[in-house]
């Protein structure tokens, strides 16, 4: 989703791009390398028995925890029963961290902020931004 999601707004990701997985089977299948070489990105996988490559994503899990399936989340309307109820509360969530939350780390911006700025940087505002100001 990430990767067609970068695609259709222009920023397609650079080849060469590294994809960092743990060391389960479905990341070490021939199917999902070749599917990452198709893409032009490189596998990287952990090494069995240590966590520490997992930091940045068990951090993650823990904040989507605590803040979309916790008992008062703001997300939550009642207790999730179908996998209908799952997706819903996970598109929520994962659109208001990249659309919504201000990270400490990103100087109080949102990522979809801040990668826009990078972006911008970069090569200049998008044609999207550029008419987006023209009809403000």
């Amino acid at each position: 989703m990430a990767l067609w999601r970068r695609e259709h707004t222009g920023r397609p990701a650079p080849t060469g791009l590294i994809h960092h997985s743990d060391a389960g089977s479905q990341y070490t299948s021939i199917r999902y390398t070749d599917t990452l070489a198709l893409e032009g990105l490189q596998p990287s996988i952990g090494s069995v028995g240590d966590a520490y490559d997992n930091a940045a994503a068990e951090t993650v899990m823990g904040q989507f925890k605590n803040e979309a399936v916790a008992k008062d989340s703001p997300f939550s309307t009642g207790a999730l029963k179908t996998e209908t109820d799952v997706m819903e509360i996970v598109f929520e969530w994962v659109h208001w961290y990249n659309n919504e939350r201000l990270h400490s780390a990103l100087d109080h911006q949102t990522p979809e902020e801040h990668e826009q700025t990078y972006y911008d940087l970069q090569t200049g505002p998008s044609a999207d931004d550029a008419a987006n100001k023209q009809a403000a």
